[in-house]
């Protein structure tokens, strides 16, 4: 909007004259919002990639390549506590607007001081901060017992309340009184169960709620007890002899509420030692069409976008391309006849369905795991078809079975070497400690995996790979060109209808740099004249 006030290009390209009354900000923010009312977050981007089908710009089946970048939340990354304490300010605060003060429980006022009027001191020890998420997460179940009781039912559908009860069974589970062990910050902490149950001091209000654990006896910060659907714990569970107690850290899931402002925006890490990323919030696959026209010098690029994808975090790059393909299919295109990615994208499964449907992976597949010493899967020369496999020294398998999962139908083929292990010279490098003979277990479309392992390495592979890496330059132009790192607003949706107008922005910059060019090469084909000045 100061553009607009200023500035005699925009003035010039939304068809305004400099000094025009200039609407309010309101009117962008409202036309987001009906968007996303209406579920019509892509319409931007989809005007201006049909706008360049219909000018031939781009095909409806086309040369692409496909890779994903990391895009921060709107919301600091909390710690475990954190999340929980932050939880147990927003909900109180919401059922403030809607419960009376005669309403409210007996624990109402505590519950009021230790979470929304107070914070905690983190320069505490372990111990300390430790002890404090799992009185957090009691006063947590206490509050979601009262406020599902009697006549109380639509209280507990607010936003905030559910999103409290998500919370709780994320990080907590309710247990027999034993001594329990908490990870607080990478440090692990003894929490120790009481020996005996103990007495409630203060009666609960109209309604009453089950018994309480013994953890909450008198004197304790979080006295009462309270249970969460999301964790599907009964509420007869609530007997005297059991507590609350923090989930242990391999128990957290990767989709888990990471802060209360967004709880749509995950966690992810990326890569390992100097390289590892991690972040909280989402991930943005980008597709973008391959020309392999050559260009002349100082002429733009012919390559546009033709989908931008924004999803969890967490969720792994062949889930985004999964969405991706949806996507495409939505907006009447067709699955790309070659498909350049990284390895991110190509395993056996991927590679057997698009020689299936005709089409082409172009990407290098991951090595198979191989432990210190010892020869990997890649090391063997495995012809599923054939079932028949030779192991590095020669020899081959005597024995292979099929092997499928009822519940999904997947197959695989073990395929074993006994006999052939027995007086083999490279038996140190291929058997474990205590193992008799070898055995490889590869899925039903290991050929093809093994085939392009064994391509990759050569030179014309690595050359056709060459046309991936222009994704790289598109990912930082619009990262830095059009802030696709960072997202504006809080919530999955907003962060969709955002790169939808950078992608949509990205192809009308690249579509003008594309018509100035010919322009100005028209020019110069007509010399210094005056049909050139007016060209120019």
């Amino acid at each position: 909007m100061e553009l607009l006030r200023y500035h005699a290009g925009w003035n010039f390209a939304l068809n305004r004259q400099l000094g025009d009354e200039v609407f309010h900000p309101s009117s962008l923010v409202n036309f987001g919002h009906r968007l996303l009312e209406h579920e019509q977050s892509a319409l931007g981007f989809t005007t201006i990639l049909e706008a360049l089908m219909q000018a031939g710009l781009v095909s409806r089946q086309s040369r692409q390549r496909l890779d994903s970048t990391q895009m921060f939340g709107r919301v600091a990354r909390t710690s475990r506590l954190d999340c929980v304490r932050e939880s147990l300010r927003l909900a109180p605060q919401e059922l403030a607007g809607v419960v009376e003060a005669g309403a409210r429980p007996g624990f109402w006022v505590g519950l009021w001081e230790r979470y929304v009027e107070s914070q905690v001191d983190y320069r505490g020890s372990a111990e300390t901060l430790g002890r404090k998420l799992g009185e957090a997460g009691t006063d947590a179940w206490q509050l979601l017992v009262w406020v599902r009781g009697p006549e109380r039912e639509a209280w507990a559908q607010g936003v905030q309340v559910q999103l409290l009860a998500r919370v709780f069974g994320e990080q907590f589970e309710v247990v027999d009184g034993q001594a329990a062990t908490v990870v607080v910050e990478k440090e692990r902490v003894e929490v120790p169960a009481p020996a005996a149950p103990a007495p409630v001091s203060e009666p609960e209000a109209e309604g009453g709620t089950p018994p309480l654990p013994a953890a909450c006896g008198e004197g304790h910060p979080g006295r009462e007890a309270g249970a969460s659907a999301q964790c599907e714990l009964s509420l007869s569970a609530a007997a005297p002899a059991s507590v609350v107690v923090p989930k242990g850290k391999g128990q957290l899931a990767s989709d888990r509420v990471q802060n209360p402002h967004d709880p749509e925006a995950t966690y992810a890490v990326k890569g390992q030692g100097s390289q590892k990323k991690e972040h909280v919030g989402y991930k943005v696959q980008v597709a973008e069409t391959v020309s392999e026209a050559v260009l002349a010098p100082g002429e733009p690029t012919r390559n546009f976008l033709t989908g931008i994808v924004t999803h969890r975090a967490q969720e792994s790059d062949e889930v985004g391309e999964g969405k991706m393909e949806q996507e495409r299919a939505a907006m009447g295109l067709e699955k790309p006849p070659v498909q350049y990615v990284d390895g991110a994208y190509v395993s056996a499964e991927k590679l057997a369905q698009a020689q299936a449907e005709g089409r082409e992976l172009v990407g290098p597949a991951q090595s198979a795991p191989r432990k210190e010493g010892r020869f990997s899967v890649e090391d063997f020369q495995i012809q599923v078809e054939e079932r028949q496999a030779v192991c590095p020294a020669g020899r081959a398998s005597t024995q292979c079975s099929r092997l499928e999962v009822a519940e999904t139908g997947k197959v695989s083929y073990r395929f074993e070497f006994s006999t052939a292990c027995h007086d083999c010279p490279l038996r140190e490098g291929c058997l474990g400690e205590g193992q008799r003979h070898r055995t490889v277990v590869v899925g039903e479309h290991h050929t093809l995996l093994q085939s392009r392992r064994q391509e990759q390495k050569t030179e014309a592979f690595q050359q056709r790979m060459k046309q991936r890496n222009g994704i790289e330059g598109t990912q930082s132009e619009l990262v830095r060109g059009h802030g696709l790192r960072r997202a504006r607003s809080r919530g999955l949706a907003k962060a969709r209808l955002q790169n939808y107008f950078i992608g949509a922005a990205c192809n009308v910059k690249r579509w003008i740099r594309q018509e100035a060019w010919k322009l100005r090469q028209a020019a110069a084909a007509f010399g210094a004249g005056p049909e050139a000045e007016a060209l120019s």
